[in-house]
């Protein structure tokens, strides 16, 4: 069984994107592109620096109320999405609570063909089984690529977001954050996981383990 790794790659310039890129995929195979680290005029100059990468590459703008860094208008923001998604990549990851509440958002992006991965993130727990397996029901109807993430109170909390596994016919990524829940990114990957974050130097997320750390727990565990 093969493993694979997304590194999380946030930088305020162009050429510093593009750097840790290419040095990110020298080493894994898939990075996401935290867009929302940029200032938003930097953003075209950044898609045409890294185009030929892209198709590697998932692509997030994350707003603050979502925990992310983009600041300005949801206006810009959707503006910034329909860009990011012309130029086709790997994934474009959209939160739920955005697609849900923008038909045409939904409809355009339909429109290019951009396959999306649909995030919905809890940052203060972790909720039971049923509720989580409601929220992935719902989150289905827009795309088969799902990502949950919720927030380590517990260990306990780690069996109720692996519980999502269960179901077999979408490409899900469901893990907790912060401390607690670190050893749930490296178990998602035995439960089905396309891919697990990691970073190559200071995490971006709480709790996110660093690519050679992940690999030499892989190793181990093999």
């Amino acid at each position: 069984m093969i493993y694979k790794t997304c590194v999380s790659i946030g930088e305020k310039t162009p050429k510093k994107i593009s750097k840790s890129l290419s040095k990110s995929l020298k080493k894994s195979d898939h990075a996401e592109i935290r867009f929302d680290f940029l200032n938003p005029e930097l953003v075209p100059e950044t898609l045409d620096m890294i185009k030929k990468d892209l198709k590697k590459c998932v692509c997030t703008l994350r707003p603050s109320s979502e925990g992310g860094r983009f600041s300005g208008t949801e206006k810009n923001r959707i503006s910034i999405i329909k860009l990011i998604a012309e130029y086709n990549p790997f994934l474009l990851d959209i939160e739920f609570n955005t697609i849900k509440k923008n038909k045409n958002l939904l409809r355009y992006l339909k429109s290019t063909n951009t396959d999306l991965l649909v995030s919905w993130h809890n940052f203060k727990q972790t909720p039971n089984a049923s509720m989580l397996k409601k929220q992935y029901f719902k989150m289905k109807k827009f795309s088969n690529n799902i990502k949950i993430v919720t927030t380590a109170k517990t260990v306990n909390d780690i069996p109720k977001i692996l519980s999502l596994y269960d179901n077999k016919n979408t490409r899900l990524i469901a893990f907790c954050m912060g401390d607690i829940g670190k050893v749930s990114r490296l178990l998602s990957l035995f439960f089905g996981s396309p891919f697990t974050y990691v970073s190559l130097g200071k995490p971006i997320a709480a709790g996110q383990l660093k690519l050679d750390e992940l690999k030499s727990m892989l190793m181990r565990s093999g």
